[in-house]
């Protein structure tokens, strides 16, 4: 489990630097997205990653590990515009998204070690494109949930679905940081 840890701190670390970079290049400009249109980004990206990996011939030369980088950001925006307040400034300052990004990501990672001791770390076993696969299927509930204006009969709510993304985006690029190793 420490080797998890570890390696899951290591993707997160890589896109929260490229999340603060981006903040310095662009302010807090998704704050003007509405969660739809977040989870639409999401699903464009999951849908590049599910492209790649079927397809032999690509156009744009940028590989998956970026797409997967923009799920986990996507991801912790959404979570973040989700609980900040509707009336909440558009601009935020740098020091307060970092925070309310570190936050996102902390219940995120305390979701993994909870379910990872439950399942035993059976993500290890899995095939990236399987994990890829359960993004693009929580998208789409995702997206029934907001249709449904956010009501559940039985199901999770949109910050589950949205941290479960995050976690499995950090275990595809986790496997992928192990093939480049091997």
């Amino acid at each position: 489990m420490n080797k998890t840890i570890e390696q899951y701190n290591r993707v997160i670390e890589r896109c929260r630097k490229i999340f603060m970079k981006k903040t310095k290049d662009y302010g807090t400009a998704w704050r003007i997205l509405r969660p739809s249109s977040l989870t639409d980004q999401l699903y464009i990206k999951a849908s590049r990653i599910k492209g790649i990996e079927e397809n032999e011939v690509h156009k744009v030369d940028e590989g998956v590990d970026v797409e997967y980088i923009g799920l986990i950001n996507y991801s912790v925006m959404a979570l973040i515009q989700l609980e900040l307040p509707k009336d909440a400034a558009l601009e935020l300052e740098e020091k307060e998204v970092f925070v309310l990004y570190d936050k996102q990501v902390e219940i995120t990672r305390d979701l993994m070690l909870a379910k990872n001791h439950d399942y035993g770390e059976a993500w290890r076993n899995m095939r990236i494109s399987s994990l890829t696969d359960l993004i693009l299927m929580k998208l789409l509930r995702v997206k029934q949930i907001e249709d449904n204006k956010g009501k559940t009969l039985i199901s999770e709510g949109l910050d589950a679905n949205y941290q479960d993304i995050i976690n499995y985006a950090v275990f595809a690029s986790i496997k992928l940081d192990e093939q480049k190793e091997n």
